[in-house]
């Protein structure tokens, strides 16, 4: 009988004999925790990277090449004026959101949501077959203001926000406003916030003065034209299909972090808790969420990504490990979307752009990519939905 993955695989192998392409690069080895890894080898190789204005020409280029396949719209402005795009693929009833770049010096999904788009929207049996079974709704590098400067935060001063919301008068600045030295970037002329604090399970919150400046174990507030457009997309899309199955956001780590037994150096841990169970002591803050809080699903998303990268074997994809657990991050898209039912998932890639400038910058976007063909085709194909959840524990911890 043939497995999910090898199921998917022939009819993909059945395109290239009918004239498709199927691009699958051989993987590279594990590499083991003796090999030298350096945290800071500078930020080398930075146009290597898709910018603002190449990202914007390769998805007018998709959309222009398969009308009627995906379909790219501005979904929003960005503080700075620069436009933020939605990319979508798929009619079918398993429905994703993907956003990549919320951190500017994290580029690698915007990359990699490039790539699978071209993929899942060509002319091959295995493509219009996906389409059929899940809707990708895509938002890459939605801070481009940060994407451009190359660093962590948004471009943006606490006066601004109170310029637009004036009810923010005499509050203090939000915690996550920087103002100093953050991973080697000077903010004291060019403040920003970290936009991944600025998300609100209340999708309609309004924001006021008594709950700043806030912490990271509590709600944010929507202050950012860059979270509001996230979730103004991610509420049109629940409205239009009875809800988001699955939300994947794509970060980086650190370079050199180790497996748990310290054999392997970790190409990217993944996650899908970022907020305590609302049927837990813990949650009970979030208790109106209980009934649409889904943890199995997020686990199940989690655990077809890293089937998905372990089927390659004895590879650098292979070595995937969870991120740490036991989080309280309400003011993250992730833990935001969780309490909105969504099912969840964090892909952490290794090296920022200040830390290893694109060193290993193909073999991170084919991670990325990989892992989120895994949980498309374990959507499409209902198998994700079949993976007992408590495999998720079965993931290997990172040494942190």
């Amino acid at each position: 009988m043939l497995t999910r993955r090898s199921r998917w695989l022939s009819t993909a192998l059945a395109a290239v004999l009918a004239g498709g392409t199927l691009a699958l690069a051989t993987p590279a080895a594990a590499e083991p925790g003796t090999a030298q890894c350096s945290p800071n080898t500078g930020d080398v190789g930075a146009e290597s990277w898709t910018d603002h204005a190449e990202l914007g020409a390769a998805l007018s280029n998709l959309a222009a090449q398969r009308p009627g396949i995906v379909t790219v719209e501005q979904a929003g402005t960005s503080n700075r004026g620069r436009a933020i795009w939605s990319a979508r693929v798929g009619t079918g009833p398993e429905t994703v959101l993907v956003t990549s770049e919320i951190h500017g010096n994290e580029k690698t999904g915007t990359d990699a949501v490039v790539s699978l788009l071209r993929t899942l929207s060509a002319n091959t049996p295995y493509a219009r077959q996906l389409r059929d079974r899940i809707t990708l709704v895509a938002i890459p590098k939605m801070n481009p203001d940060g994407a451009e400067l190359d660093r962590r935060g948004n471009d943006r001063t606490w006066g601004e926000v109170v310029r637009d919301f004036p009810q923010l008068a005499g509050a203090q600045p939000a915690w996550n406003y920087y103002t100093g030295s953050t991973q080697g970037d000077d903010y004291a002329s060019r403040p920003g916030f970290d936009v991944n604090r600025d998300y609100n399970p209340d999708l309609d919150y309004v924001p006021k003065a008594g709950d700043f400046p806030g912490t990271s174990s509590r709600p944010g507030w929507y202050i950012h034209p860059e979270s509001r457009t996230v979730r103004d997309v991610y509420r049109r899309l629940a409205a239009e299909k009875g809800g988001v199955d699955a939300y994947v956001d794509l970060h980086h780590q650190a370079p050199c972090y180790l497996d748990e037994h310290g054999e392997n150096w970790v190409t990217m841990s993944i996650s899908g808790q970022f907020v305590p169970d609302p049927r837990s002591p813990a949650g009970a803050k979030y208790a109106e969420y209980a009934d649409r809080y889904d943890f199995d699903l997020s686990r199940q998303i989690n655990v077809a990504a890293y089937d998905a990268l372990r089927s390659y074997g004895n590879s650098a994809f292979g070595n995937i490990t969870l991120y740490p657990q036991n989080q309280d991050l309400p003011g993250t898209g992730l833990g935001s979307f969780a309490l909105n039912g969504s099912g969840t998932t964090l892909f952490e890639v290794r090296g920022q752009t200040q830390s290893w400038g694109a060193k290993k910058r193909g073999q991170l976007i084919s991670t990325v990519e990989r892992g989120l063909t895994g949980i498309l085709e374990g959507l499409g194909d209902g198998s994700l939905h079949r993976i007992d959840p408590n495999r998720y524990n079965e993931i290997p911890e990172t040494q942190r």
